[in-house]
């Protein structure tokens, strides 16, 4: 049973792709599907690291990359020519086929999420009716390649590194998960285009707290400020990709970036209506939402200092997670007993109960609930 079940827009696009896709038939969809995919996941990560230089930038008072190309557009090719001209250095104590090895089974996973994210109504690589399952598993085997690298570098800052990035994937997959399951709830399928054609209002207004909870424990798990504890320089040097260097730098600094923009697409899918919009071609939608959750992202990294990991552990354990089960047990109450007549009296109220939650958790969590010694 749905919360809503309708869409932005009276008229539905039609589907871009054939009636039984994916067929045996229709093999050369599955070729240009997955050569637009890699594509796009490339075109997105350059235009992420222009966005958040530049953004960076400006927010602190910078100039930021302006010199290779016209405002510097060109500045993220530059980067990766030069990558690519540095010397590979392996250290010798170093696993040297799982130490290779690792780059790649990080990158892989974040490239398959989007083989179920809808661009626009069918036109996606699957439209699995289990697709929010597939993509919590699939994005937690990039951790695999992080664990691999800090352990065959042969470096104990390296392995502390991967064994906190490890840490921070257990802790915050929990709050994640049960946040998308409210999503779930409310749309009645685990398919991300049907989620995407259920939300005649964006379930950023339905489900507001469940998108803060989603939201900062994203974050948490792919390093962003101010999660980037894997990097924080002043205990443990560079992470978990201390002793890479060259293009098996570049392909971790390659995943860190992808995986803010599946972050972004998979945000957007969930709760922000997707490529749902007036007058704009649906894909364009999804790329401007996308980019606009990225943005948010990367105010985020400006504004917010660095927490200690102690504190990293106890947002997630005595914070998040009890905030995701009471929203859980909230969205299971309305999805039972709400009238779908009054969508927008739902919106009022969720709202109000975020805020009050958040607040009065807040405070317990200042006066030690949630605070750990050291």
């Amino acid at each position: 049973m749905a919360i809503v079940d309708l869409t932005f827009n009276s008229r539905l696009p039609m589907q871009v792709v054939p009636p039984d896709w994916p067929g045996n038939n229709y093999w050369w969809h599955w070729l240009f599907f997955t050569v637009v995919l890699i594509a796009f996941v490339l075109m997105m990560v350059m235009g992420a690291i222009y966005i958040e230089r530049r953004g960076l930038g400006r927010m602190q008072s910078r100039l930021g990359p302006n010199r290779t190309g016209p405002f510097g557009l060109l500045q993220p090719v530059a980067d990766a020519v030069k990558v690519l001209l540095k010397e590979n250095i392996v250290p010798d104590s170093a696993d040297k086929v799982v130490h290779w090895l690792a780059p790649v089974v990080a990158f892989a996973p974040v490239v398959m999420i989007f083989a179920v994210v809808p661009f626009q109504n069918g036109a996606l690589l699957a439209d699995l009716n289990i697709g929010i399952l597939y993509i919590v598993a699939i994005s937690s085997v990039s951790t695999v390649g992080v664990f691999m690298a800090g352990w065959s570098s042969g470096n104990k800052y390296s392995l502390l590194g991967a064994m906190r990035n490890m840490a921070a994937v257990v802790s915050y997959e929990l709050p994640l998960v049960l946040s998308i399951v409210g999503v779930v709830l409310a749309a009645g399928s685990l398919s991300l285009n049907q989620i995407v054609l259920t939300q005649n209002i964006p379930f950023i207004l339905l489900q507001p707290l469940g998108f803060l909870i989603f939201f900062a424990a994203a974050c948490a798990e792919i390093n962003r400020s101010p999660f980037d504890l894997m990097e924080a320089d002043s205990e443990i040097v560079a992470g978990f990709h201390t002793e890479y260097s060259g293009m098996k730098f570049a392909m971790f600094y390659l995943v860190e970036y992808a995986e803010a923009i599946a972050m972004s697409a998979i945000i957007t899918t969930l709760f922000l209506g997707g490529w749902r919009g007036p007058w704009l071609p649906p894909w364009l939608w999804f790329i401007i939402k996308t980019l606009i959750v990225f943005f948010v992202m990367v105010w985020t990294r400006t504004t917010l200092p660095r927490v200690r990991i102690d504190q990293l552990m106890a947002l997630a354990w005595k914070f998040l997670l009890p905030l995701a089960l009471i929203n859980l047990f909230i969205t299971a109450i309305q999805v039972l007993v709400w009238p779908q007549a009054l969508p927008w009296l739902a919106v009022i109220i969720n709202i109000a109960v975020m805020f009050v939650l958040v607040i009065i958790w807040s405070r317990l969590f200042r006066l030690g609930w949630g605070r750990v010694e050291v």
